[in-house]
C-alpha cells in the first residue's frame, strides 16, 4: 500500500504543471479572463491584422465581437492591411471587412495617422498587432501616431500586449537621429530595442515623443519575462506580413534586411524570390563553401552559416543559409555588416563602394539605419567590428533610459542563472579576437579572487578568445567589452588581464 502511494505521488509530480514553465498569456487573453472590464459599455475600434490572434487561433476581431458589453464598430488597417496580404510599401485602401461588414480605415494610404473623422463616435481604440522587435517595421510607427491621434480626439488608447519575438534583453544598433525620422524610424530607440509593444507605448508617452498624450491602458501579459525569445513562449507564429511568414524570417529580417538595401543591384538575393524571405543570402557569382567558411570563422555566437544552393529563374545561386543555434545570444544587426566584410574578403568586391559608384540613392538606407553615420563609416572603409563598437554608447544610454517603462522581469537573472545582462543586455558582439596558439585545453578560470567583488580578474592564456571566456564564465562578449572600457576586443594578447562580470 505504501509503495503504491509513493508511485502515485511520483507520477503526480511528473505530470504536475509545476515541472514545466507556465504558458504565456497574451494581453488579449488576460483581457478576456478579466471579463473585458476595460472595454465594458464602450464603442471600440481595433488596429489589427491576422497576427492579432490568441493561442487558440481566435482572432481579436472575433474575440471582441463576441464579448458581452463590448461594441466593436470599426477596424483600422496598418501596412499590409487587415488581411495581412498587401505587399510592403503598397497602399492599403479604405474598405469594408467582408466577414463582419465593419468599416476598415486605412492607416497606410492617404494618411498614416487616424483622422478625427475615423475616430468619431469611438470611446476607445485598441491595438493588437504582433511586431518584430525591429525599429524599421512600421507597426510601431502606427502605434505611436494612433496614440497621438486618440489623445487629440479624447479617445482612450488600449494596448493588448504581446511578446517581443527577439526577447526583452536584446538592444542593438545606433539610436535614431531625429533628423532621419520617418515611418521606418519614428522613435528615438536603437534598431533592435528589446521592448514589448506595451512597454514601447509607455515609453512613447513618458518621453513625450508625441505632441499630445492622453489616456493609455496597457493590458500586460502573464508568464512572459525578458529572457524569452519567441521560441520560448509556446506560441505559434502567424505571418505578420507576406515576407515574414516564419519566426526564422523575423530573426533574418533584422540580420540581413539592411544588407539587402546595400546589395540590391549586385545580383544578390535575400530569399524573397526563393520563398525563403530573410533566411538566406545567395547570388550566381558567390561560392557557398567559401562564404560559409569565412562567416563561420568570425565566431559569432548562436549563429551558423550553412552552405546554400538553389536554382532561381533557370540560374544557379549559391550562398549561405542563416541557422540560429541559440537565438537568445546570436547577434543580428551586426550580421548585415559582417556579410559585407566576408564577401569582400572572398571575392574582392566591396558592395558598398559598388553601390556608391552606380549612383545608388541611399535615402532609404539612411532612414532604416536612423542615421547617416553608418553610411559615413562604410564610406571610410570601416568593418563590422568597428561599427559594433561605435553603437555601444547609444546602447548603454538606451538601457538606462528605458528602465522606468519596463513591465516584465528577467527571471533568469533573478534566479542567478547565466544571463546576457541583469537589466537589459546587448546582443551585438564584436568580431572574435584571433586565438593565441593553443596548449592543452582547459576551462577558463579566474586568475585571482574577484576584484572588485562583482568581477573576476582573468589573465589571457594561450588558446583564449573572448568567445571562449564568455562561454566558460556564463556571460556574453558584450558584457566583457563593457567591463573593460578602451579594450580592443580584436587584439587581446597573452598575459593581458581583463575584468569579467561575475553572475550572482
Amino acid at each position: 500500500m505504501r509503495l503504491s502511494l509513493v508511485l502515485l505521488m511520483l507520477l503526480a509530480q511528473a505530470a504536475s504543471p509545476v515541472a514545466t514553465s507556465a504558458p504565456v498569456q497574451l494581453g488579449s487573453e488576460v483581457l478576456a479572463a478579466g471579463g473585458f472590464r476595460e472595454l465594458q459599455d464602450k464603442r471600440v475600434g481595433l488596429i489589427t491584422n491576422p497576427s492579432g490572434v490568441n493561442r487558440r487561433g481566435q482572432t481579436t476581431i472575433d474575440l471582441l465581437r463576441g464579448a458581452p458589453g463590448v461594441k466593436l464598430v470599426a477596424l483600422f488597417a496598418p501596412e499590409h492591411g487587415v488581411d495581412g496580404l498587401t505587399r510592403a510599401g503598397d497602399t492599403v485602401a479604405q474598405a469594408t471587412h467582408r466577414p463582419t461588414s465593419l468599416p476598415v480605415h486605412s492607416l497606410y494610404g492617404a494618411t498614416r495617422k487616424p483622422t478625427p473623422a475615423m475616430l468619431k463616435g469611438l470611446d476607445v481604440l485598441v491595438y493588437d498587432l504582433q511586431d518584430t522587435g525591429c525599429r524599421s517595421y512600421t507597426f510601431i510607427s502606427t502605434l505611436g501616431l494612433a496614440m497621438e491621434a486618440c489623445a487629440e480626439s479624447g479617445v482612450e488608447f488600449v494596448v493588448l500586449d504581446r511578446p517581443n519575438p527577439l526577447g526583452g534583453l536584446r538592444i542593438e544598433g545606433p539610436l535614431l537621429d531625429p533628423d532621419f525620422r520617418s515611418f521606418v524610424g519614428q522613435w528615438e530607440i536603437p534598431y533592435l530595442y528589446g521592448l514589448t509593444c506595451g512597454e514601447l507605448a509607455r515609453m512613447i508617452q513618458g518621453e513625450k515623443w508625441i505632441a499630445k498624450t492622453g489616456k493609455l491602458t496597457v493590458i500586460p501579459m502573464r508568464g512572459w519575462d525578458r529572457s524569452m525569445v519567441w521560441q520560448d513562449t509556446g506560441l505559434r507564429w502567424v505571418a505578420t506580413s507576406p515576407n515574414v511568414p516564419r519566426i526564422s524570417s523575423v530573426f533574418g529580417y533584422s540580420a540581413i534586411g539592411v544588407f539587402g538595401e546595400i546589395a540590391g543591384g549586385s545580383g544578390i538575393a535575400i530569399g524573397t524570390g526563393f520563398q525563403r524571405p530573410f533566411e538566406c543570402v545567395a547570388a550566381p557569382w558567390l561560392e557557398a563553401d567559401a562564404l560559409s567558411r569565412t562567416l563561420n570563422g568570425y565566431g559569432l555566437p548562436g549563429l551558423r552559416f550553412a552552405p546554400f544552393r538553389t536554382r532561381f529563374r533557370e540560374q544557379p545561386y549559391q550562398g549561405v543559409e542563416l541557422v540560429f543555434t541559440d537565438p537568445r545570444v546570436a547577434p543580428l544587426y551586426a550580421v548585415n555588416f559582417h556579410l559585407l566584410d566576408a564577401i569582400r574578403q572572398i571575392t574582392g568586391r566591396n558592395l558598398f563602394a559598388d553601390a556608391v559608384r552606380s549612383g545608388r540613392n541611399f535615402n532609404m538606407f539612411d532612414k532604416v539605419n536612423g542615421t547617416d553615420q553608418t553610411r559615413a563609416a562604410l564610406t571610410a572603409g570601416r568593418n563590422a567590428a568597428s561599427l559594433v563598437r561605435a553603437w555601444q554608447a547609444d546602447e548603454r544610454q538606451f538601457r538606462t533610459r528605458r528602465q522606468p517603462y519596463l513591465l516584465y522581469p528577467n527571471k533568469t537573472a533573478l534566479s542567478g542563472s547565466p544571463s546576457t545582462d541583469p537589466s537589459a543586455p546587448r546582443a551585438s558582439t564584436p568580431a572574435p579576437a584571433p586565438a593565441a596558439r593553443p596548449d592543452s585545453p582547459r576551462p577558463t578560470q579566474p586568475a585571482a579572487a574577484p576584484a572588485p567583488s562583482d568581477h573576476y580578474l582573468v589573465t589571457i592564456r594561450r588558446g583564449d578568445t573572448l568567445s571562449k571566456i564568455a562561454k566558460d564564465l556564463g556571460v556574453t562578449i558584450s558584457d566583457i567589452v563593457e567591463a573593460n572600457p578602451g579594450m580592443d576586443a580584436n587584439q587581446i594578447r597573452i598575459g593581458q588581464q581583463i575584468k569579467v562580470p561575475r553572475r550572482r
